[in-house]
């Protein structure tokens, strides 16, 4: 399954972004694994790259991605189509 384009995958991966950080422990793990801070990540939440990276951190953990794609109204394949239309 793929995102229908790049501005759809971003949209996605943006919402996924928002949900991760309203779980207090699931967003320090991503910023730990990821190297960045809280500014950084302000600074380039809407890049691609770090949006791929943030959907590659969620398909690492299956329950971190399953719950995210709940909360966002998708499907956790959904997901791994934005990650790699991101990385495309």
């Amino acid at each position: 399954m793929r995102a229908r384009s790049t501005n759809d995958a971003e949209a996605l991966a943006l919402s996924a972004l928002a949900a991760t950080l309203t779980d207090e422990r699931r967003a320090q793990r991503f910023l730990d694994l990821s190297g960045i801070d809280t500014d950084d990540l302000r600074r380039r939440a809407a890049e691609p790259v770090l949006l791929a990276a943030l959907l590659r951190f969620l398909e690492a953990h299956e329950p971190d991605l399953i719950q995210v794609a709940e909360t966002i109204g998708a499907k956790p394949e959904e997901l791994v189509a934005a990650r790699e239309e991101l990385e495309a």
